[in-house]
């Protein structure tokens, strides 16, 4: 039999640290931002908060690595999905989008946007990873064969209120859904975008 080549001192920190941050990314979505303690996160994790804080300074940096950890997660499942599209399809594009707004390790990012609105030590620190968020939403709009056809500051407004809007309806949908209108909106945000408008349906419909 052969043995298993024992862990490094870095790939064992490397792993605690993982370890940590999936377990603020698990607490943050399941209980909230006022409830996620670094008590909580070390139990979940498997460490004492000693071993906790021997790798994060405060609870607000391993709150913060949680929210990194959800925007790398995000956009690499995003560009996965746009990978394995066969053809370049709007509709489809802005669903997958749809898909990453109501993920669950989504709803961490959530707790921490509704948190900063009245803790400013965190929207302080949040600020930065909220602008790349943003940056790199805006970088893969610029992939998009829509980018070829709108003029720079138009495209990304387009793309970031298209990612606004499922924002507001993600965290709508938690308290008041309506699955009923969510492909119709995604049909009418594809026709305005290729030209259209919201009267083109009605106005082709003879009755």
């Amino acid at each position: 039999m052969t043995a298993t080549p024992r862990r490094t001192q870095a790939e064992r920190r490397e792993g605690t640290i993982a370890a940590i941050v999936d377990a603020a990314v698990e607490t943050l979505g399941e209980l909230g931002y006022a409830r996620t303690t670094t008590a909580e996160i070390a139990r979940r994790a498997g460490v004492s908060q000693g071993g906790l804080f021997r790798h994060f300074d405060s609870r607000l940096d391993v709150i913060l690595a949680a929210a990194d950890g959800v925007r790398a997660r995000q956009f690499a499942g995003f560009r996965e999905g746009l990978g394995a599209l066969e053809t370049f399809d709007l509709g489809e594009c802005v669903r997958l989008l749809r898909r990453a707004t109501r993920a669950p390790i989504n709803a961490a990012w959530y707790e921490l946007i509704i948190a900063a609105r009245t803790d400013p030590d965190l929207r302080e620190r949040l600020e930065p990873l909220a602008a790349r968020y943003h940056r790199e939403i805006i970088e893969i709009g610029h992939t998009l064969p829509l980018a070829a056809h709108l003029p720079t500051p138009e495209l990304d407004t387009i793309v970031l209120g298209i990612v606004h809007m499922l924002d507001g309806e993600a965290l709508m949908a938690t308290v008041h859904p309506h699955p009923e209108q969510e492909d119709v909106r995604v049909e009418q945000l594809v026709r305005i975008l290729g030209g259209g408008t919201l009267f083109d349906r009605a106005s082709a419909d003879p009755s």
